[in-house]
């Protein structure tokens, strides 16, 4: 199988990084320099406001907008003073049994913990979506290349990832040889499995050498200020998901090109010759013929080998994806037996979607109904095994009598359509708009209710040009009925770069001045 990484710089508005097998998009990451990206970085923000109610305070880090906290997020250095001395030792080895553990339980309440004004050193670990401020945590932890620092706490440990056990055991020997300083935590992550301890002892002294210079900032500055900002999506994306079986990177940008080359000298310098520059005169991206497909993102409609597709629907609550069979028939027409094929088929690809789109949060996959239990556990097992590739968190649950499979995928950032698209400014999102049969009705009821004004005596009406056809041709009795009952003349305009369900209705006196009060406007 042939992997590669394909990184597009060339414009300077937006970065683009796409991981192709053997000629197939698997993953999309994607930039913008006009999108603030505040996730992974660490400030030293101070306490605005305390919510009691839902055990979380708010924090201004300085850019702009204030970030939510929640006391699961707080770390055990900031309430330690408040446990007396049998509650402190529990505490803390409860904090230093597990890794990225988020729990309240055992903790003081946050009004005790903070008041305002409190200076915290805070990490973004979920962007802002919509109205929704950030989400901040004092668990700090700063990726390298093969570990992960986290000075709060004072254990060595390997990622979950990492499921074999000797590889484990081999690996804690390991970091434990490197002598890490006091006081300082330390994870090894599945890039670090089958390095050499020359690697990690490496990475250890450039994550040191940072949090040095992170703890001077610390002390010198005020609350609140950024401490310590991730790298660009380039360094950051070779940084966590380059891998040997990546046979090259092509860059088409010659500057990204050689800072890249001096980052690979610097954590992976025997992978240095895998960096090359693209100089092709057709686009990137068009060479590996990907564009294409990468516009097919956006679509709802996700087409299935055979006939049958994929439905996708985003909500603010929820991502609903529905399995269509469409035309796929199985042979010998057996309806079982071609649900459970197309189920099994719509399982890969809802997990290469999910990545390919970053859908998070609550995702239900809608699958044709199937009887045989043995069908439907497979399918269940398919798609736990489709999403075990992807780097964000994920939980599936058992597929449900309706032939729904819930399941939850860590969400860090907005969606890839989030994040390029908008919604119309005619249809407000809905992707529907009024018919001009619609809009013509309620134009009626509109100057009906303008001209029944006790001074108004000519009305204009300005309207999107379909329906002010359709007003025209199907209601011009009508008007005419009400010009005559109310005594006022209409006048029909149209407008241009306006929605179908634009409508702006404007009332006259006898001395042509605007009637106040009258005006209507949609």
């Amino acid at each position: 199988m042939k992997k590669e990484m394909l990184i597009n710089v060339l414009q300077p508005e937006e970065s683009r990084i796409a991981i192709v097998e053997d000629g197939v998009l698997e993953e999309l990451y994607v930039e913008r320099t006009s999108i603030e990206n505040f996730a992974g970085n660490i400030y030293k923000g101070r306490v605005v406001n305390i919510e009691p109610s839902i055990q979380a305070v708010f924090v201004d880090f300085g850019v702009g907008r204030n970030g939510f906290l929640h006391v699961s997020d707080v770390e055990y250095q900031y309430y330690k003073h408040l446990l007396s001395e049998s509650e402190r030792g529990d505490a803390e080895k409860n904090h230093n049994s597990k890794f990225n553990e988020r729990t309240s339980r055992n903790k003081p309440p946050i009004q005790d913990i903070f008041q305002r004004g409190s200076e915290v050193l805070v990490q973004v670990i979920k962007e802002g979506i919509g109205n929704k401020g950030p989400t901040l945590s004092t668990y700090i932890s700063i990726p390298g290349r093969y570990l992960v620092l986290m000075p709060g706490l004072n254990r060595l440990g390997v990622s979950r990832k990492i499921a074999d056990e000797d590889v484990r055991r081999n690996l804690r020997k390991i970091l434990r040889g490197l002598s890490p300083p006091e006081g300082l935590g330390f994870i090894v992550r599945t890039a670090g499995v089958d390095r050499s301890e020359k690697d990690l002892q490496r990475d250890m002294n450039y994550l040191l050498r940072l949090w040095k210079t992170i703890v001077r900032r610390i002390e010198k500055t005020s609350a609140p200020i950024d401490i310590y900002e991730e790298s660009d999506i380039v360094i950051r994306t070779i940084r966590d998901i380059y891998s040997n079986n990546i046979d090259a990177i092509w860059i088409d940008g010659e500057e990204s090109y050689k800072r890249t080359r001096d980052f690979m000298k610097v954590v992976m310098p025997k992978h240095v010759d895998s960096v090359k520059l693209f100089e092709g005169k057709e686009p990137l991206f068009h060479t590996y013929k990907i564009e294409e497909e990468i516009d097919r993102i956006q679509s709802r409609h996700v087409p299935l080998p055979g006939g049958a597709a994929l439905v996708i629907d985003q909500t603010e609550a929820l991502v609903a994806i529905d399995v269509n069979s469409g035309s796929f028939r199985a042979g010998g027409n057996d309806a079982e037996k071609s649900a459970y094929q197309v189920n099994m088929r719509a399982a890969e690809e809802i997990a290469r979607q999910i990545r390919l789109r970053d859908l998070g949060g609550v995702i239900v996959n809608d699958f044709i109904d199937m009887r045989d239990e043995r069908h439907r556990r497979g399918v269940e097992r398919k798609l736990r095994e489709c999403v075990e590739r992807d780097r964000a968190r994920t939980k599936v649950l058992r597929i449900s009598q309706f032939g729904l499979i819930e399941m939850t995928r860590q969400r860090i950032r907005p969606s890839l359509r989030r994040s390029i698209y908008e919604d119309c400014p005619c249809c407000n999102g809905t992707g529907q708009v009024k018919t001009a049969e619609s809009m013509a009705i309620e134009v009626m009821r509109a100057l009906m209710t303008a001209s029944a004004h006790a001074d108004v005596t000519e009305v204009k009406v300005e309207l999107h040009q379909q329906v002010a056809d359709y007003l025209i041709n199907k209601k011009r009795r009508e008007m005419t009925d009400l010009e005559e009952e109310y005594g006022v003349v209409v006048h029909v305009h149209t407008a241009i770069n306006v929605g179908p369900s634009h409508l702006h209705v404007r009332c006259f006196n006898d001395n042509g001045a605007a009637v106040k009060g009258a005006e209507i406007k949609n």
